[in-house]
């Protein structure tokens, strides 16, 4: 791969583990990672058993996480987001609990998220939906994003975020977003300001017609515009324009369109 496209895949796979945590695990199934200090804290609630060799919540207090995640917000550890996520062991794993979204990168569990590539199909060729990321956005404001991206919350499954978000964020009607077509599935582990990030990313690609425009619906977004493909490769390849993980998506869809 060109180095100006790699550069964006090793920044987003940047972790080396353990790297100074140590494994965070709910029973006998290992979940996550912990800072050290994090696992100090975690020492103080009766249902963690912590020590040089790791961090264990008993499997039988698994519902005690969401409190615990708070009361570790509360001390300055993470930033309360009041989104539950599902946590797994391992993709496709069963639910063990939940934990608030500001949680997952603290103790290092595995994330899932959605990410739609908006194409659509003209006289000129293939353009692509993108969006600018609002200027009061915790995590990297005004940076270049999808048409729809975002987390996949408790109890939902890829498909229902991708009609839930592109409604919220983009506008798009359900029946045109359950158009969207699953094509693959990206992962990294990333260290970030706010924690580890083990990312499972779903990427879609939804076509839409030439005369839907999308409209920033949920303040998550500042406005839209609709690049021709090549423009987007372009930017990907010369920038940091985009938010982090954009960029792999982009990546892989660009190999798929054989563009690279």
């Amino acid at each position: 791969m060109d180095p100006r496209f790699a550069r964006h895949v090793d920044a987003c796979n940047n972790a080396r583990l353990p790297g100074g945590r140590l494994p965070f695990a709910i029973g006998d199934l290992p979940v996550g990672w912990v800072r050290p200090e994090v696992a100090r804290a975690l020492a103080d609630f009766t249902s963690v058993s912590a020590g040089p060799a790791g961090v264990t919540l008993a499997a039988d207090a698994a519902a005690e996480l969401p409190a615990i995640g708070r009361a570790l917000a509360e001390a300055g550890f993470t930033r309360w987001r009041g989104e539950a996520f599902d946590v797994r062991a391992e993709p496709g794993g069963p639910v063990l609990t939940t934990v608030d979204r500001g949680g997952l990168p603290l103790f290092g569990l595995l994330a899932l998220g959605v990410h739609v590539n908006g194409l659509v199909t003209r006289p000129d060729g293939l353009h692509l939906w993108i969006a600018r990321r609002a200027a009061d956005k915790a995590l990297d404001p005004g940076k270049l994003d999808h048409l729809v991206a975002g987390g996949v919350p408790a109890g939902m499954t890829p498909a229902e975020t991708v009609v839930k978000e592109a409604a919220e964020e983009a506008a798009v009607p359900a029946a045109l977003a359950a158009n969207a077509i699953e094509r693959s599935t990206l992962t990294y582990a990333m260290d970030r300001p706010e924690g580890l990030r083990r990312d499972i990313l779903v990427c879609y690609d939804l076509y839409l017609p030439e005369e839907f425009h999308p409209t920033a619906a949920d303040g998550e977004v500042e406005s839209f515009e609709l690049w021709p493909v090549q423009r987007v490769l372009e930017r990907v390849r010369d920038s940091d324009d985009f938010k982090f993980n954009v960029n792999l998506v982009l990546i892989d869809l660009f190999r798929r369109l054989d563009l690279l």
